[in-house]
């Protein structure tokens, strides 16, 4: 089973420096490792604290699925870093500073373990180090978010190389010879895996320097074989944020610095540190983490102002921060105020102008915290202040007249309003559709103001002043003309959801057809139309057809109203719907046919056939030649009426009838001559 590890740094020599490409101008002032809180919790259910030594490098709450066994916060007496390991050229020894141990899931290659750091704030963008030790048979996936939650990408983790801690001088305690095994980093899948074999060694260690403030570090520690174990520690650099007040009053007066107020803020406004200058104007703040936009500011006491801007950014992302400012005495009267927003918030950079007796003027600007002062001031009457109300704000703008005797003149100040945000989102079928015109008309006075949606469909205002408004929009082609308006009153809260559905008109065609669906189209046929909108009348064109467009979302029946002398097949009324897409319902086809008539009966001849031939031939009754019959004109009554033999549309077919009866008879006479002819031979 693999012993824990642990990583050794030491101070680094200029010529070190040198070789990891640092120099000596550059060289860091102090380097530290984190300080952790004991692990608690239970398997798969730890949680700690880590907190780096920088001063203004935020904490990170840790939790970790890790299983148990192995696992904690370590001492670092027996691995460590060497002065001559990569990451302890640059941040210095870690014997006996502490680092975490932790586990997989389960020790199983498909049971990684999942540990997330989650920093108070954004991190530095420099001037830090992840180390991750005794990657061999195992592997470690790593992944950040940045300082607007958004993944970060593995150039950003910033990766710098693999080594192994055994291969250095002096070697750690739980080295027991230069091993030489060192894990693998794969870009692409941000994972750090150890050596092809998966075998159990010691030392192998890969380290990163994040090029991005980070919000978030989430590390998964999957096995390969064995019972793995892994470690993680962090290393900050800090450097000195210091500079002087300097007192530079004339005629004889004088500022005393030793007691000006020097204030120290973080860049997400957190105050860091308060501290006054020595005799000589000199003042430290000691050493913070690596990062831009400190703000060092002073506060003078009552007999002195600043010459100057009274706050300064600094950064120490790459070397010390220096912020040095002058002071002086203020000179009697003094005319003093400071102008915020909303009760507390200060404004700075606010136009202020005094107002002297007999017309004179005097204008400065508010410093960061929203004071101004005006000093010098003759005794007189009829001073006031009025300020240059900046835009986005609202208020009064000027104080009341005074007079300057032998006081200072204090308080002259003003409280603004920011004006609010007005927002909003177009959408079609609850999807936002970008490009729109939106329009913000004032009620009465004033000049109305245009935006564009954005892709999503929202709209903002900025620092729209109080009010009554009406809000419109301009739909693009193809949605109906005039969508409704919104009245808005505005007044110091941002006012939001002022929210817009356009609709695409529908519209509503098909055919009136002859006989079948694809018969011929019939004209001239009326056809009706009941929606929410209203009825309508059509009436079919020349092929049958008929349209009807611009309709409102809603439900609509048409009916077909069939004209004279045909008949409807199939449905007479069609019900369709159209949402605020704007469907086009084309196929809302009828089909009509002409009504047929039945044919009157015909009344049946009365007259029969009066003459037919009435002689047969006959047969000798002995066999002889027969004599054939003269066809004579019969005289014998016609079948009675209603028993007519049918015709068969000719004229001639009675007689031939007549002619076959006759041949019958015939010839039974024939059969009966010839019967009894027999019965006399016997």
């Amino acid at each position: 089973m693999r012993r824990p590890t642990a990583l050794l740094v030491a101070t680094a020599l200029t010529g070190a420096l040198a070789t990891y490409g640092l120099a000596p101008a550059q060289a860091v002032r102090t380097t530290g490792w984190a300080e952790w809180d004991p692990l608690t919790g239970s398997a798969n259910h730890y949680t700690t604290t880590m907190r780096l030594p920088a001063q203004g490098f935020p904490a990170a709450s840790v939790a970790s699925d890790s299983r148990s066994g192995s696992v904690g916060v370590q001492t670092g007496t027996s691995m460590w870093f060497g002065p001559t390991t990569p990451v302890g050229v640059k941040y210095g020894s870690s014997q006996n500073r502490p680092y975490l141990n932790l586990r997989p899931l389960a020790d199983t290659a498909t049971s990684p373990s999942t540990t997330t750091y989650t920093f108070d704030h954004p991190t530095p963008p420099t001037g830090w180090a992840l180390v991750l030790g005794d990657i061999d048979a195992d592997k470690v996936t790593v992944s950040a978010t940045d300082a607007d939650g958004q993944q970060v990408g593995a150039a950003e983790l910033g990766f710098v190389q693999a080594f192994n801690l055994c291969d250095s001088s002096p070697r750690p305690g739980a080295c027991s010879t230069s091993v030489g095994d060192v894990p693998s980093w794969n870009p692409g899948t941000q994972t750090l895996t150890g050596n092809p074999a998966a075998t159990d060694t010691v030392g192998a260690t890969g380290w990163f320097e994040p090029t991005v403030s980070l919000t978030s570090l989430t590390l998964v520690f999957t096995r390969r074989a064995g019972f793995p174990v892994y470690q993680t520690w962090f290393a900050s650099v800090a450097r000195t944020i210091h500079g002087t007040v300097a007192d530079v009053s004339t005629g004889g007066g004088s500022c005393p610095v030793q007691d000006v107020t020097v204030r120290l803020v973080s860049p997400y406004g957190e105050s860091l540190a308060t501290t006054t200058p020595d005799a000589t104007g000199a003042y430290s703040f000691g050493e913070y983490a690596t990062q831009p936009d400190y703000a060092v500011s002073i506060e003078p006491p009552a007999a002195c102002a600043v010459v100057g801007p009274t706050t300064r950014q600094v950064s120490t992302a790459a070397d010390d921060a220096v912020a040095d400012f002058q002071v002086r005495q203020i000179i009697p009267q003094p005319v003093s105020g400071r102008v915020t927003a909303n009760g507390s918030d200060p404004l700075a950079g606010v136009t202020v102008t005094l107002h002297l007796p007999g017309g004179g003027t005097k204008t400065t600007t508010t410093e960061a915290d929203g004071r101004y002062l005006f000093d010098n001031d003759p005794a007189g009457q009829g001073y006031f202040v009025t300020i240059d109300v900046p835009d986005g704000y609202h208020g009064d703008a000027q104080r009341d007249p005074f007079d300057i005797v032998n006081d200072p003149i204090t308080g002259q100040d003003f409280d603004l309003t920011a004006n609010a945000d007005v927002s909003g989102e177009v959408t079609d079928g609850g999807d936002g559709i970008g490009g729109v015109p939106v329009t913000l008309t004032p009620d009465g006075a004033g000049q109305p103001t245009t935006t564009v949606t954005t892709g999503d469909g929202s709209y903002h205002f900025d620092l729209v002043p109080p009010g009554t408004y009406e809000i419109s929009v301009d739909p693009p082609g193809g949605y109906a003309p005039e969508p409704p308006l919104t009245d808005v009153v505005v007044g110091a809260d941002d006012v939001g959801d002022q929210d817009f559905a356009l609709s695409r008109p529908g519209s509503i065609a098909g055919t009136v057809h002859l006989d079948t669906l694809t018969g011929q189209g019939h004209a001239g046929v009326q056809i009706r139309v009941s929606g929410p909108d209203g009825d309508h009348t059509l009436t079919t064109d020349a092929d049958g057809g008929y349209f009807l467009g611009g309709l409102p979302a809603g439900t609509y029946q048409i009916h077909v109203v069939v004209p004279d002398g045909f008949t409807g097949v199939g449905p007479l009324v069609h019900t369709v719907t159209i949402t605020d897409a704007g469907e086009i319902r084309s196929d809302q086809d009828f089909v009509i046919t002409a009504t047929t008539q039945s044919p009157s009966p015909t009344a049946s001849p009365t007259a029969s056939p009066t003459a037919s031939p009435t002689a047969s031939p006959t047969a000798s009754p002995t066999g002889g030649p027969s004599t054939a019959a003269t066809p004579t004109t019969s005289t014998a009554p016609g079948p009675p009426p209603g028993q007519e033999l049918p015709s068969t549309g000719s004229t001639v077919g009675l007689p031939f009838v007549l002619l076959g009866v006759g041949l019958v008879v015939a010839g039974v006479a024939l059969v009966a001559a010839t019967t009894t002819g027999r019965r006399r031979r016997h």
